[in-house]
């Protein structure tokens, strides 16, 4: 707390002024890279920039990873993908202080700049806590707060030294996908949400760990760009024990039941609801500017004409319909294939295919039973 008020003492006047207090040529500055947390917007890790000065008793963190929940229509904004989160300042011991009691790991990469290379990002971070460059529009893969650090880092050394060195083989939802491990209706929530984009090669490095690992393989004129490396916070293991409920098992159960029970307003209830998800999916991929939820292939899985089954008492139609569902699954099985998440939607195509084919042996037979 020191620490901030003297910067606030010391730097808010030259502000006034449209100034910057000029940094010591002991300065430094270094990427934190914040390991996960046990609570679900933790589940990423989180990256900032730390600038420090001892001759001058300066210590500040520059956090690009904040928004306000107090914005109009916030999940609005943020499903549509026109949310603004914004850079903060703060004193280093205040943050560190955050991690250390939630046990989450701090890792500190000091790097190899010159005293005018320091001062030039201390001008510009500062600039942009008074500017309209503030604010950035949250992007989940192609704007946050680990692609706003070293893109200020490549602006600075004049070209794109930070490169992703990770594996670019493998696509976003593979990388993705054991990050969910802990959370499994997040990770069945987020499977059903994420369209095509997800499935090509994580080429953009987007995750707090990507740019670690980048800073420890890049060369500035052949010297390492990080001089320094220090663990802050070891960080607790968030390995946990197998939870029936919080498992594939429960799902797999309840979809055996809803096939098994063979009632007709219990299918057409179920029917009802993914029809609508059918149709959510589509709608959210025209509204959003997420690119992750474009071309969301899953509408096959959840199928929007779902929605009429219910209404539709002509054997005739019924049967059209069911054969286009049929069909529409086929597909998706097909393109989910390969996928991470096949196991994770396979009990749905069993279920969905089950029940469509009960409903067309009763239409076969002429029996079509009532709502009870």
């Amino acid at each position: 707390m020191k620490a901030l008020l003297r910067w606030l003492f010391l730097w808010v006047p030259l502000a006034l002024l449209g100034q910057t207090p000029t940094l010591s040529k002991d300065a430094k500055i270094s990427v934190l890279t914040c390991g996960r947390g046990s609570e679900l917007y933790t589940t990423f890790g989180h990256t900032a920039l730390r600038v420090q000065d001892t001759i001058q008793n300066l210590d500040i963190v520059y956090n690009y990873g904040m928004f306000d929940f107090q914005t109009p229509n916030f999940y609005l904004k943020f499903v549509k993908g026109d949310l603004h989160y914004f850079v903060a300042a703060y004193a280093f011991s205040d943050f560190l202080m955050e991690y250390q009691m939630t046990e989450r790991e701090v890792v500190e990469q000091t790097l190899r700049l010159t005293p005018e290379q320091v001062n030039s990002l201390f001008t510009v971070l500062n600039q942009s806590l008074y500017s309209d460059e503030r604010y950035y529009t949250y992007k989940f893969i192609d704007r946050n707060c680990t692609t706003m650090v070293y893109e200020k880092i490549n602006a600075l050394l004049g070209k794109p030294i930070l490169q992703k060195v990770d594996d670019t083989a493998i696509t976003y939802r593979e990388l993705l996908y054991p990050y969910f491990n802990d959370h499994f209706y997040f990770k069945l929530g987020i499977n059903i949400l994420f369209g095509a984009k997800t499935d090509e090669a994580a080429t953009q490095m987007f995750l707090p760990v990507e740019l670690m690992h980048s800073l420890n393989q890049t060369k500035i004129k052949g010297k390492p760009i990080v001089v320094e490396e220090k663990k802050w916070v070891e960080g607790k293991s968030l390995t946990s024990d197998f939870s029936f409920w919080n498992s594939i098992v429960v799902v797999i159960l309840c979809l055996a039941a809803l096939v098994l029970s063979r009632r007709v307003w219990i299918y057409h209830g179920y029917w009802f609801l993914t029809g609508g998800l059918g149709i959510f999916l589509v709608l959210i991929g025209l509204y959003s500017e997420h690119k992750e939820v474009l071309w969301n292939y899953n509408a096959l899985l959840f199928n929007p004409i779902y929605i009429v089954l219910p209404f539709i008492r002509s054997m005739k139609a019924l049967v059209r319909l069911m054969g286009v569902a049929l069909v529409a699954l086929g597909i998706y099985a097909v393109l989910l294939f390969n996928k991470p998440h096949l196991l994770l939607m396979l009990p749905f195509v069993v279920a969905h295919v089950g029940m469509l084919r009960i409903r067309l042996q009763q239409i076969r037979k002429k029996s079509l039973p009532t709502v009870e």
